[in-house]
């Protein structure tokens, strides 16, 4: 029998996979690029020009008398439950009030996509606007909560940091960042003669579509299908953030009787797709004169939009992740979820990531006041034998994180590049150099990703079919799959073949569950198989072993193809759907108490950057990224995560920011005002490697660690290392840097610094 942890497969099977990727060919579709139904109608948002207020006129006879248009649709033709978010406060059609610049106020069904477009530019729209909650600052000036604040806490923080000789206040700005995904949302909804509907969409919960739109149109959820396929969201949006575009599809098809395609472009995917939230976040901590930290309170306010969407468990996240690498033997975190007119906060890749950078930017701070080197402070309060519980109680491996952090120090050449940097620094008073270290960790798994189910189907010649309840969105899942499913039969991964039929019925699954779950279903299989084997060649099945495609009994053997062949004309049940979910995930938000994740997965990343003083403009000279992946599966399918992810985090804390007028107006909702990073971006000198570890403790597939969420994290560094150049202009005073930090920021810290501002 395969081994339940075998060691990472032949690079050869790998190179073979790669070379036949469709998407890396140009030949993988995702939904937009499927071929439309015959007599497709295309649909078109009319949306808000205002960002608060109550809607006083809604006059669409012109555009109902606009050249293809078919039928325009307003919340009055939903025919039941008019809201696509469980907590029930997102319509899915705003009808008298407005919410933020960008709702949808009503959709037009034409003949072509340009004739919807046109058609939505006809309606006569009047407002009677109320003064909007512009941002987050704004709502914390009101006290604009959606949620009751929620608080960790361990001990008494604030009594430990008034015994502290050594104690620090801060704060930091961290912006959010949109979902500029490989395609803007899409949906194709296609009615059917019972009544139902099928529905193409890109998303990674297609359970939730069939919710919402079962209520909306007053159907059972029998009658409505979803399937997926490849989605063009890299980064989250396809979780909640594609259920009202799949619902209002859905919608249009059954109003028509057509075929339906709602495809946003950019501008409105910008504008009315909601982002990932904004921070702002206050501190206090006490700290001994070696940099041991004795005692935080950090409190997160997180912008959630003007309503419940992912916003509060984003929140969650940077509160639970806030620690990093570091133990806290007092702390107090607390959480506000604030309200403001703009799009509800969406998912996003690297939940959490802005709690380990607001712990990294501690650490920072009591380096700067100490005048000692960073890294030592970090060192000094990382997790050890005797300290290595999380704020959420949960066990850390710090047998893995100091030993990981160690190496990256030596390998990166630390120490001497900070000497090298410094001197630099002395005789170069334009251009100015910084560099940083840190240790990363990251909870995986959470309740809302930690179920899933795979169908297996083994074929007569020997090849394989599966259908999985998972996305494939980019990080190698269905990759991982393949090399997974062929390894539990022996044969090569060319022989599994991914379908693209309706997955089974489950919410949004993570990388582990799935594969879990195709390991279950393969040894039902497998199961039958042996059974066939013990009655028809009377061998026991600890003498069958399944290898290189062949079925090995003793000296014998018999090609697999073969074996499929005799078990299928057999009846034998050659067919298993297998589940998995991680029981022990059990954090009530509340109570603040219980396991919120599955596992850490941790991660060391060193950044060089050099800044123009007078422009504010920067370079990324050198990155080195030493992460733990356990037992790697697919160790090219990692180190591409580990890339991708890092870039993707540079958008997010250096060039990628969302701003808002005094009206609460998206001002950056298009691709020119909206700056994602672009090759210019990437480090020069780019290194990943991976720490060789003994493999993840917890149940996993071959005890590999997913790492698509924790690959954001190392781009910590850089902006660490922004502001160490930054600080070389007036040693022992921190800057006051925000992320992103785009040139303006970095400017406005630099000024501060001269102006004598901390």
């Amino acid at each position: 029998m395969s081994s339940p942890d075998p060691v990472a497969p032949d690079h050869a099977d790998l190179r073979r996979l790669h070379a036949e990727a469709r998407h890396l060919t140009g030949r993988g579709a995702f939904t937009a690029d499927l071929e439309d139904p015959p007599g497709t109608l295309h649909l078109a948002i009319g949306r808000s020009s205002v960002s608060a207020g109550r809607i006083t006129r809604l006059d669409l006879d012109e555009a109902r008398k606009s050249a293809g248009v078919v039928a325009i649709l307003t919340a009055d033709d939903i025919p039941a439950r008019r809201l696509w978010n469980a907590a029930g406060d997102l319509p899915l059609i705003a009808s008298g009030e407005v919410g933020f610049h960008g709702e949808v106020l009503f959709i037009v069904v034409a003949e072509t996509r340009p004739a919807a477009r046109r058609a939505t530019l006809l309606a006569r729209i009047g407002t009677s606007p109320s003064i909007p909650l512009t941002d987050l600052d704004d709502a914390i000036a009101h006290d604009a909560t959606l949620l009751p604040d929620q608080t960790i806490l361990r001990g008494n923080a604030a009594t430990e940091i008034q015994r502290c000789d050594r104690r620090l206040i801060g704060q930091l700005r961290i912006g959010g960042q949109a979902h500029f995904d490989a395609e803007p949302h899409v949906a194709v909804a296609v009615p059917d003669a019972a009544g139902g509907v099928m529905i193409r969409a890109s998303t990674e919960d297609p359970q939730a579509i069939r919710h919402v739109v079962a209520a909306a149109l007053d159907i059972d959820m029998a009658s409505v299908t979803v399937e997926t396929g490849r989605i063009g969201g890299l980064a989250g949006s396809r979780r909640s953030g594609s259920v009202r575009w799949a619902a209002l599809a859905a919608l249009a098809a059954m109003r028509t009787g057509r075929p339906c395609k709602l495809q946003l472009d950019r501008t409105d995917d910008l504008a009315a797709s909601g982002p990932r939230p904004d921070f702002r976040i206050s501190y206090s901590v006490g700290f001994t004169d070696t940099g041991l930290v004795k005692g935080v309170d950090l409190v997160f306010a997180g912008g959630c939009g003007r309503g419940l969407d992912a916003g509060p468990a984003m929140i969650d996240r940077a509160m639970l992740n806030s620690d990093n690498a570091y133990f806290y033997p007092s702390f107090r975190i607390a959480g506000r979820r604030m309200r403001s007119n703009s799009a509800p906060a969406g998912s996003f890749r690297g939940a959490g990531a802005e709690g380990v950078l607001a712990a990294e930017r501690i650490m920072d701070h009591i380096a700067c006041s100490l005048g000692v080197d960073p890294l030592d402070v970090r060192k000094a309060s990382i997790f050890t034998g005797a300290k290595d519980r999380s704020l959420a109680g949960l066990q850390t491996e710090s047998a893995i994180l100091g030993p990981l952090l160690n190496e990256l120090e030596r390998t990166s050449v630390y120490r001497k590049r900070r000497k090298d940097i410094a001197a630099f620094n002395q005789s170069s008073p334009i251009l100015k150099r910084g560099i940083a270290i840190v240790p990363l960790k990251y909870g995986v798994g959470s309740a809302i990703d930690n179920d899933a189910a795979v169908a297996v189907a083994l074929e007569a010649d020997g090849s394989i079919r599966v259908a999985h309840s998972g996305a494939e969105a980019g990080q190698g899942l269905e990759r991982r799959i393949r090399l997974v499913v062929a390894n539990e039969f022996g044969i090569s991964p060319e022989r599994v073949v991914l379908s693209e039929g309706a997955p089974p019925a489950t919410g949004p699954s993570s990388t582990d569950q799935v594969l879990l779950a195709a390991i279950d279903a393969c040894r039902t299989i497998r199961a039958a198989l042996h059974d066939f084997i013990e009655e028809t060649m009377h061998v026991d099945r600890e003498r069958v072993e399944f290898r290189d495609g062949q079925m090995k009994l003793g000296h014998r053997s018999m090609s697999f193809a073969d074996l499929a062949g005799l078990a299928a004309a057999a009846r034998v049940r050659l067919a298993a759907t297998g589940t998995h979910r991680t029981g022990e995930i059990d954090w009530d938000t509340e109570k603040a108490t219980g396991r919120p994740f599955h596992y850490h997965t941790y991660a060391a990343a060193c950044a060089e950057v050099t800044i123009d003083v007078m422009t504010g403009e920067r370079r990324i000279d050198r990155v080195d990224i030493l992460h733990d992946v356990g037992r790697p599966i697919d160790p090219a399918g990692d180190t591409a995560l580990v890339e991708a992810g890092f870039m993707l985090g540079v958008g997010w804390l250096t060039t990628e920011e969302i701003v808002h007028d005094s009206a609460a107006t998206l001002m950056t909702g298009d691709s020119l005002a909206y700056l994602v990073p672009t090759i210019a971006d990437l480090p020069a000198d780019f290194r990943v490697a991976f720490f060789q570890s003994g493999g993840n403790r917890e149940e996993t597939a071959w005890r590999s660690k997913d790492i698509a969420d924790a690959a954001i994290l190392p781009s910590i560094a850089v902006f660490c290392a922004i502001s160490d150049a930054i600080g070389s202009l007036r040693p022992g005073t921190m800057p006051r840097l925000a992320a992103p930090a785009t040139p303006e920021a970095v400017m406005r810290a630099i000024r501060a610094l001269a102006d004598g501002e901390v």
